[in-house]
């Protein structure tokens, strides 16, 4: 019942809005009230993605905030337990991930480990702070660094990273919302390395919890389970820093034409383009939100014939 009422006041806010300005607001209306769907739709209880930090690396340094602990991956039992700010050297040694204690390396046994606190507290690597779990993996006698967490909190390191957080609070929400849906739509993606995403710009730019900003979590918070769909399937919502004044079809980059991808004014012709063009430019979805449009408006400004649902 509450989505329905959502719904409603959603309708009658914008059309309020039609009232009282021009003709660019009936493509927002047509686009946000016909096109974008409330609907809630289960897929998991919660969702859990495993973000690459570090790959084929001989050796590495974590750390934890709070009294945590090495786990065997494979058993959940415990190797070792480690003190709170205090950094270790992970090293990959003959079959196995050793630790650096006293000036020598010993063997834990296991060549994939999980780092984690006893308690709610951080964990280091990349010399920055993470929420949630590292795994520590050892492939092909290298080391790769995975950061194991909750899909909320990912985008709480997302957000901020991929936008300023002083921005309007609008296109924040609009960010979070299409970062949650192209991390959800591309699980998977670097299976082959152990984890589904890396960090960078490449899928995400990511920065951990030590880029969590106040701004960008609140608009995470406020969008939680967010996404964007098209024919009920969660779409991979392309973005760039910029577009240049019109942003691409899919296809005038990628040689696929997505449906819900078209060109359309980008709202940021003073801007240079940065990036491939495809999507919601990031630039034009802050000009939009201080135009006065809201974070849904936005998107289905930039994002054709898709629907909002609610994930849980």
């Amino acid at each position: 019942m509450q989505v329905f009422i959502f719904l409603a006041d959603l309708i009658i806010h914008n059309y309020a809005k039609i009232m009282l300005r021009g003709s660019i607001d009936m493509r927002f209306f047509h686009q946000f009230i016909l096109s974008i769907i409330i609907s809630i739709f289960f897929v998991m209880p919660s969702f859990a993605i495993k973000i690459g930090l570090i790959d084929n690396v001989k050796d590495t340094k974590i750390a934890v905030s709070s009294v945590g602990a090495i786990y065997d991956a494979k058993t959940n039992k415990e190797i070792y337990r480690l003190k709170p700010m205090m950094r270790y050297t992970l090293k990959s040694k003959r079959n196995t991930i050793a630790i650096k204690l006293r000036g020598r390396y010993y063997s834990l046994g296991s060549n994939d480990i999980v780092i984690k606190t006893y308690e709610e507290g951080f964990v280091l690597a990349k010399n920055r702070w993470y929420r949630q779990n590292l795994i520590v993996q050892k492939r092909d006698s290298k080391l790769t660094v995975i950061n194991d967490i909750n899909i909320e909190y990912y985008l709480m390191g997302v957000v901020p990273s991929e936008m300023p957080s002083s921005w309007n609070k609008e296109a924040l929400k609009a960010q979070a919302i299409a970062a949650r849906s192209y991390a959800l739509a591309n699980l998977g993606k670097r299976a082959s390395r152990g984890y589904d995403l890396n960090d960078t710009p490449a899928d995400q730019a990511y920065g951990g919890a030590s880029a969590e900003k106040q701004s960008t979590n609140i608009a995470v918070i406020e969008t939680k389970g967010q996404v964007l769909t098209y024919n009920n399937k969660i779409i991979p919502a392309y973005y760039c820093a910029s577009a240049g004044g019109k942003t691409l079809n899919s296809g005038a980059v990628w040689n696929v034409d997505l449906p819900y991808l078209h060109s359309v004014a980008s709202f940021d012709e003073k801007i240079r383009k940065n990036g491939h063009g495809v999507g919601m430019s990031q630039h034009g979805a802050n000009n939009l939100a201080n135009m006065g449009y809201n974070a849904y408006q936005i998107l289905g400004y930039f994002y054709d014939k898709v629907h909002l649902q609610i994930i849980k």
